[in-house]
């Protein structure tokens, strides 16, 4: 029976100057007997286990380990101090013993479990930690492969927002210990040698991983350092392993793979011809993994595909560049009626260049501002007629080819894309934006000119007809159709021309401006919030001091009181407008409110903006190199699409190429339901041979048994020969008998086997236009007519043997 031992004082001396016989001694290993613990005495056994560990005594680990029965806390303690001072020897020791004790499942268990045991509490671990997170976390890349392969993982935290029993207890047991054990958990996941040695694909891992701690640290906000610096440490991983590439072969098979082959071919169909499906660093863009994306890897290969055949693009001095812009620019239209006519010549090719694909939208979009300039100066000079109901809905209409062109090719787009990642670029959101706005003008504009062509035929409409016909712009209503779609008009005219910011990217320079333009803009809004709330309480509090009192015009009124605080922040209206001597109280009040008003607004809240711009475009500036490649990245693979050649409003014309794949899209779907259909054919016809010789074996295993049991009625006739009970010609005439029930029996086992209908005629599958039929069926009638051959050879030998038997008996 195991007894418990005592800690003995003399102990941790022994271990730290390393005496291994006096430990031997005061463990009493000489007997043979593994001595329990007493629990009161844990901490000291711990301790004495795991100095022996720290200080590299493998004797004493081993005598502590022959003479007393450590439990798994123990264990799991000093398996957690030996991957501490990385010691492969000894993890192996330890992990060893734990498959004695059998514990080695308890250490693959849950972290949230952990989290309930009282032990944990006083040890140099924090909670969550195991053997695999700790060598995760320190990059011990011998001690991570060690522990895989005894069976040991770290499991997949739940999601924060996870309502299990296991969660919900860990969060009422302790809600630090359950928190961080999450955060050491997710700092083994995304450590570089967990990632290396446990994932099929480490850098897709990576991406994956990334952008979860992405969300983390905004659903955990009290933990957001520390999920930011693990997804950065995944970003770096996912870096370094593209920079690990040797050769182009290895660049292309790492970006133009994600996995998923069949998601592979799918994104392979969505770009030009000749063109790379790079299904990677689309997903990297899409993951907003900004410093793979802005590797020289793979800004060499986006840039490379960019200019296509043109090599001496990249090269060029930008004189030469805007002299070819310019050229593209005047000869647009030539050339897209090249490209309608024989979009694969040469010259075809050459505009299917994404670079010279890109040149050719921007001079459209030019054209489509110029056009809206251009009608602009022709209200102008025709104020009398646009200000009237006598405009001619043609003269300012122009724009709306474009506008046609450019909704088709958003809805090119989401068909392409899918409408979730169309909606997630802020950029398509505005495009709707405004063309909804266009439309919106141009249908109130038709509506008018509709109203007063039908009110005008109606004998009874004569005063709706010269409201909508004759009347002036001083006798509209405020909601006038015109009027409205005048003020859309000039909105979406303002949104256009802010949309060629879109093509600055482009450019280094103007690519980083236009960045930074957008981080002000987020900041902006922001700002907005705060400025609303305060705006709003000065504006109650100082209208309610003046609403009693009509002195001041531009107090005591909410839209005059607005107006004159929206004012004073830019410093352009009259203080003298907040006097009111016959009122000293209100006076008083009312200068105090509007002089802290002046001191929040004007002093505090705008210096505080521009110090948040100004800090927004520093981040901006210290990591521009990346920020705008990642940028231009985006930008590039927009024009890498197939079906997006045609610039607007050009690809609203029906082109031959695009009446070619309307048309060759049925055959296409065709060729896909026969592929479909033919490994149909082939699965039932392999069912079928399969049922077949499982037939023919049961036929076969009867006959085996006939023959069995006729080889053992023979025996009863010979006997009865050799004996002579009865006249011979009896005993032979039975015999014959039995020998021809058996034959009969045989005969009728394979009776109809080959004239039995064929069952295949069944699963036969008619394909129009396709020969496949008559060869997938000739060929199974083919095999059928070959098992039947052997079946019948088998049969027949079967029956000759048994002729044979039947002549030697006579």
């Amino acid at each position: 029976m195991n007894k418990k031992m005592r800690f003995p004082p003399e102990l941790i001396n022994a271990i730290a100057e390393g005496k291994t016989e006096m430990l031997s001694g005061l463990l009493k290993t000489g007997d043979g007997i593994i001595r329990q613990l007493d629990e009161s005495e844990d901490r000291q056994w711990r301790e004495a286990l795991n100095l022996s560990i720290r200080l590299g005594n493998e004797d004493a680990m081993d005598v502590l380990l022959q003479g007393i029965k450590f439990d798994f806390r123990q264990i799991h303690e000093a398996l957690l101090v030996a991957v501490d001072t990385n010691q492969p020897r000894v993890v192996k020791r330890l992990l060893d013993r734990l498959d004695q004790e059998k514990g080695n499942k308890m250490d693959v268990r849950s972290f949230s479990q952990a989290i309930f045991d009282h032990s944990i509490d006083n040890s140099q671990f924090a909670p969550g930690v195991t053997p695999l997170t700790l060598a995760c976390q320190k990059d011990l890349y011998e001690i991570v492969t060690m522990l895989s392969q005894k069976g040991h993982i770290i499991p997949w935290p739940h999601k924060i927002s996870c309502a299990c029993l296991e969660c919900r207890n860990g969060r009422q047991y302790d809600l630090l210990k359950f928190s961080l054990s999450r955060i050491n958990t997710y700092r083994g996941i995304a450590s570089r040698a967990y990632l290396s040695v446990t994932s099929d694909d480490a850098m897709l891992t990576a991406f994956s991983l990334s952008r979860e701690l992405c969300k983390l640290s905004k659903k955990e906000p009290e933990f957001k350092p520390q999920y930011l610096s693990l997804e950065q440490l995944c970003q770096e991983f996912a870096v370094e392993l593209l920079g690990m590439c040797r050769n182009q072969s290895e660049v292309t098979t790492i970006l133009n793979s994600c996995g998923d082959e069949s998601q592979d071919a799918l994104d392979e169909q969505a770009f030009e011809e000749g063109i790379p499906n790079l299904s990677r660093l689309r997903l990297a863009v899409t993951y907003n993994q900004k410093q793979f994306v802005a590797h020289p890897i793979c800004q060499q290969v986006l840039s490379s595909i960019w200019c296509g055949n043109l090599g001496g693009w990249r090269g060029s001095r930008t004189a030469w560049k805007l002299l070819v812009s310019m050229g593209i620019f005047l000869t647009m239209p030539f050339l897209c009626l090249i490209y309608w006519l024989a979009p694969k010549s040469k010259a075809g090719k050459i505009l299917k260049i994404p670079v010279i694909k890109f040149l050719l939208h921007s001079a459209s979009y030019l054209w489509f501002l110029i056009a809206l300039l251009g009608e602009s100066i022709i209200m102008e000079l025709y104020r009398d007629k646009f200000a009237s109901r006598e405009q001619n809905i043609l003269h300012n209409s122009f724009h709306m080819v474009w506008v046609v062109g450019f909704f088709w090719y958003e809805c090119k787009e989401v068909w392409i894309e899918g409408m979730r990642s169309y909606l997630l670029d802020w950029w398509n959101c505005l495009d709707m934006m405004v063309l909804s706005m266009y439309l919106a003008s141009f249908a109130l504009r038709v509506l008018i000119m509709l109203k007063g062509y039908f009110l005008c035929h109606d004998d009874n409409s004569t005063k709706e007809c010269a409201y909508f016909t004759q009347t002036g712009r001083e006798d509209w209503h405020q909601e006038d159709p015109q009027m409205i779609a005048e003020v859309l008009f000039a909105v979406t005219s303002m949104l256009s021309f802010t949309r060629l910011a879109y093509i600055l990217p482009a450019h280094e320079s103007l690519g980083t401006l236009q960045i930074s333009i957008g981080k002000m803009i987020d900041d902006m809004m922001r700002f907005m919030f705060i400025l609303m709330i305060i705006g709003t309480a000065f504006l109650c509090g100082i209208n309610n001091i003046y609403v009693p009192y009509v002195i001041s015009p531009q107090l005591g009124r909410f839209n005059e009181t607005f107006r004159f605080l929206f004012w004073t922040m830019f410093g352009v209206v009259n203080q003298e407008y907040v006097d009111m001597p016959d009122y000293v109280l209100a006076e008083f009040v009312g200068r105090i409110l509007y002089g802290i008003f002046t001191l929040v607004i004007v002093i505090v809240l705008l210096n505080m903006l521009i110090a948040m711009i100004t800090n927004s475009f520093q981040k901006i500036e210290d990591d521009a190199d990346v920020e705008w490649k990642f940028a231009r990245s985006k930008l590039y693979l927009s024009y890498f699409r197939e079906g997006l050649t045609m610039p607007v409003p050009f690809n609203i014309i029906p082109s031959p190429k695009a009446v070619f794949y309307t048309l060759s899209q049925l055959p296409y779907r065709q060729q896909v339901i026969t592929a479909l259909v033919q490994r149909y054919i082939e699965s039932a016809r392999r069912e079928f041979e399969e049922a077949k010789r499982k037939d023919i074996g049961n036929r076969i295993t009867e006959l085996n048994k006939a023959v069995f049991r006729m080889h053992s009625d023979m025996k009863l006739v010979q006997q009865l020969l050799i004996q002579g009970s009865g006249s011979s010609d009896a005993v032979t005439k039975d015999g014959s008998s039995i020998l021809g029930k058996y034959i009969i029996g045989a005969k009728n086992n394979f009776k109809g086997f080959n004239g039995r209908e064929d069952t295949s005629s069944s699963l036969k599958v008619t394909v129009h236009h396709d020969e496949e039929e008559a060869k997938v069926d000739s060929h199974t009638n083919l095999t059928q007519q070959n098992q039947v051959d052997q079946s019948g050879a088998e049969a027949s030998d079967l029956i000759s043997g048994k002729i044979g038997l039947h002549s030697d008996l006579k």
